[in-house]
């Protein structure tokens, strides 16, 4: 007799947060005790008028920071981000132009924004694969992409899913052993199929004295397929700092891809036990067809008909960006498409299925191509114990600064206390955030990709917002480049994340 156990669920993540009173994070509470400290001495030096007029501008002041939308953002942060894409529209920085006629230099169609400054390089690792090396010069980063072909969820047994979650669980935890690695980003792209794969494949297989029947009823389903069918590919992109430790001498781009070299297959080799299917490094021609592809999606047919003919179409690093794009306030225009990026500002709540995100990462008839990026930073060992730690204290003195504490702070407070525990018995602490862009080659079909991943975003119980004033560094953060974004940001990201 065997009996069938529930399904697995997984949950108690948390965000961060500091201790406060009356509901406020910690920069609030100290805007509180200054304004306060300070209108009592307005008032002692001068009169009652002006100790009521210096404790409104700091109640006013305190509401911008205290009153928050549905994503977590104050009305300042969103005042500033308003004023900040006006500076960007004055300046005229949200507009590129490459190429011999454009502002870039030599002439070149090197990619903007963010990775503007990014070199590429390629090494060939201990089983003499090439594997291309990005270096970001601005943040000391390098960056290995790997190609992967996930395996999927049709036709496999559910204990088999649980052991592929559990294997990914343990390759992001031990990721936070690993020497050197920044960050971690896994990009799933869905995009329409050209059917040169398929063609190629049906006509080298077709026997020359086959009936004509048959050939001509080939011939159709070659033609006919590719017009509903949609390709999934999958990325990994491990982002290494230069910095061997903290304080220590960066390292050059010589020494970082010997270093790597030795350690790729090793990453590589773990990954596959998670579910990623085959896997492998890619070289610098597949990496730069990707990139030129996402910024260009009208050459994809181009670049897959010249593999097809055995004709390797030769891009190189300063040639995969865009001719032009335009950054507006919700979207993103660049060479023959118009994209839009969403950001996650929240994780589901409670416990939740492995197969949560499938609709999202599904193709979608009203996106021409989706990509969904999820992005990991894992933390060090010796780091993790302290803010598993932080978080029990923050969360059990909200709890305790009221008389009437609400649900949601009981249920941070537990599991903040989980997670404390997991991390103490030897479970790795990893922050995450997930970008959603969908690209569309005509404008008028914005408003149905907007529509769509609203609904996708639904079932997969996430709350995502759109980028404002910012979605060409977002669209670029969702490729597989190794982008950190906040070693971008002028203000550090805890400060941010108070306000």
């Amino acid at each position: 007799m065997t009996t069938e156990s529930a399904p697995r669920s997984y949950g108690h993540w948390t965000k961060p947060k500091t201790a406060g009173l009356l509901g406020l994070s910690a920069i609030g509470t100290a805007i509180l005790f200054v304004g306060a400290g300070f209108s009592v001495i307005v008032t002692m030096t001068s009169n009652i008028l002006n100790g009521i007029i210096t404790a409104t501008v700091f109640g006013l002041f305190l509401m911008t920071v205290a009153v928050k939308d549905k994503h977590g953002q104050s009305l300042l942060t969103r005042v500033t981000t308003q004023l900040g894409w006006m500076a960007t529209k004055g300046q005229g920085t949200h507009i590129y132009r490459s190429g011999p006629l454009g502002r870039a230099e030599w002439g070149t169609v090197q990619l903007p924004g963010l990775a503007a400054g990014s070199r590429l390089t390629e090494w060939r690792d201990s089983y003499n694969r090439p594997f291309a090396l990005i270096q970001i010069p601005m943040t000391s980063d390098y960056t290995v992409v790997v190609g992967t072909e996930p395996d999927g969820a049709a036709l496999v047994d559910r204990e088999q899913v649980d052991v592929w979650v559990a294997e990914w669980g343990m390759w992001l935890a031990s990721l936070g052993d690993e020497p050197g690695i920044e960050a971690v980003s896994v990009t799933i792209e869905t995009a329409p199929d050209t059917g040169t794969r398929l063609r190629r494949e049906v006509t080298s297989r077709i026997d020359p004295n086959a009936p004509e029947f048959a050939k001509t009823l080939l011939n159709d389903l070659v033609e006919q397929y590719p017009a509903g069918s949609a390709t999934i590919k999958a990325y990994v992109a491990i982002t290494f700092t230069a910095a061997a430790r903290a304080g220590g001498k960066k390292r050059t781009p010589e020494e970082m891809g010997r270093e790597l070299a030795s350690r790729l297959p090793g990453l590589t080799q773990s990954l596959s036990a998670t579910g990623a299917g085959a896997t492998h490094p890619l070289s610098a021609q597949e990496l730069c067809e990707v990139i030129r592809v996402a910024y260009d999606p009208a050459a994809a047919r181009l670049i897959d008909d010249a593999n097809a003919a055995g004709d390797t179409p030769e891009l190189y690093w300063p040639e995969v960006g865009p001719t032009a794009h335009q950054a507006n306030w919700d979207s993103y225009r660049h060479d023959s498409a118009v994209s839009v990026t969403w950001m996650m500002s929240g994780a589901p709540r409670g416990n939740v299925p492995s197969s949560i995100l499938a609709r999202l990462l599904a193709p979608h008839r009203d996106v021409a191509r989706k990509r969904v990026t999820l992005l990991y930073r894992p933390i060090d060992a010796a780091k993790a114990a302290a803010i598993v730690e932080a978080d029990v204290s923050a969360s059990t003195f909200n709890v305790q600064s009221t008389n009437k504490p609400t649900a949601r702070n009981l249920t941070a407070t537990r599991a903040a206390v989980a997670t404390a525990q997991e991390e103490a018995d030897g479970a790795g602490l990893v922050n995450f955030g997930l970008l959603v862009t969908a690209t569309v080659t005509n404008q008028a079909q914005e408003a149905d990709a907007k529509a769509a991943i609203d609904n996708l975003s639904a079932t997969a119980r996430l709350r995502l917002r759109i980028v404002h004033g910012s979605q060409d560094s977002a669209f670029a953060a969702a490729l597989p480049l190794g982008l950190v974004l906040p070693k971008h940001l002028r203000i550090p990201s805890e400060v941010r994340d108070q306000l």
